[in-house]
């Protein structure tokens, strides 16, 4: 059947939407886009998250990584035997950088400051609260081996004399086993053949402590490295976000025993220069003799995750009387932790101690 189109009637074409309808589609859309905007922040403070922690890792096993890896080489000397210098009468000032004062260091490859207390004047910022870390030793390398740094001028370099004539190691003098000087004209003793010049290394003094900023009033507690160089100390960033250092030491069983030493720790403790109300050169002595260290650090996320509030206590080993060592952050201060640790044995001390 022929269908025709009568003027005036309505056509389902021109038919538009009604006011209810479009109320409900603006409303179905808003819904929906109120959904993704909360996808979206939730992954981005999930990513954030992710990154703080990753940063708050990072920073936390650098730092364990670099204070082990220093502890371990702490009293190398080359071919040096180390047995044959006598201990200082008293700890040495940390931040000397006369030649006398370095050539009495010279038996002491580690000191500490518990808690900070007598931080030496070389460092500025220090972290309340926090130990102090000294490592003294000479550069692995000598001048002119491969992948081994230039030559400084005017920095202190150690020499250790191979060669058995009256002059160097067959001297009845300690003095001439060996030479430390920022003078290259005064580094003169010589290898086995007593013709070659023995190797010359770098002497290095790494002073570890904990900053209450990274940079000038950025609120960053961290990790910095004080090095001995041609002008005295330079301080160096080594990881942010570092809260606390806490040191443990252990010290020869034989030395706290009255016994010939043996290389083995016989008893960790916080502080050397108390221990057993040790005074003067006993103090110095235990620092010698320690074998091992405990290493604790209490790393933190570099900036806050907002809602976020940490109501832990953290343990970082044990004080010099022997109660734990706690750190409780402030209430709602937002940023997450982390307590980082590890036993490291002083390979040379301990050597030296075991033969």
């Amino acid at each position: 059947m022929q269908r025709y189109f009568r003027p005036g009637a309505p056509s389902s074409a021109s038919k538009g939407y009604s006011l209810v309808e479009f109320m409900i589609a603006i409303t179905i859309g808003l819904i929906i886009l109120a959904g993704l905007i909360t996808i979206f922040v939730r992954n981005n403070r999930t990513r954030d998250d992710i990154e703080r922690a990753n940063q708050q890792n990072d920073n936390g096993l650098y730092a364990i990584q670099t204070l082990a890896d220093d502890l371990r080489n702490a009293g190398y000397l080359g071919e040096m035997n180390v047995k044959l210098l006598a201990t200082p009468a008293a700890k040495p000032d940390a931040c000397a950088t006369d030649l006398a004062t370095l050539q009495a260091a010279l038996p002491l490859g580690v000191q500490g400051y518990d808690n900070s207390a007598n931080a030496p004047t070389c460092l500025s910022d220090v972290r309340s609260g926090t130990d102090i870390l000294v490592v003294r030793r000479v550069s692995t390398c000598a001048v002119g081996e491969t992948g081994c740094d230039a030559a400084v001028a005017g920095a202190p370099y150690f020499q250790a004399s191979a060669c058995s004539n009256a002059s160097e190691l067959s001297a009845t003098t300690v003095a001439s086993y060996y030479a430390l000087d920022t003078n290259a004209a005064n580094l003169t003793r010589h290898a086995r053949d007593c013709a070659t010049l023995a190797p010359i290394r770098q002497f290095r003094t790494h002073i570890y402590f904990i900053a209450n900023n990274d940079k000038s009033g950025d609120g960053i507690p961290t990790l910095k490295r004080a090095e001995l160089g041609a002008n005295g100390f330079t301080v160096y960033p080594v990881a942010e976000g570092v809260e606390s250092m806490q040191l443990e030491w252990g010290l020869d069983s034989g030395t706290v025993a009255n016994q010939p030493t043996t290389g083995t720790p016989g008893v960790y403790t916080a502080d050397p220069d108390t221990y057993n109300g040790c005074s003067g050169q006993t103090c110095v002595g235990y620092w010698r003799n320690a074998v091992a260290a405990r290493v604790s650090l209490l790393v933190r996320t570099r900036t806050p995750a907002p809602g976020y509030s940490d109501g832990k206590t953290y343990t970082l080993g044990y004080k010099a009387d022997g109660s734990d060592n706690t750190f409780t952050p402030s209430a709602g201060d937002g940023y997450k932790r982390r307590v980082y640790s590890s036993t490291v044995r002083l390979n040379n001390a301990a050597g030296r101690n075991a033969s």
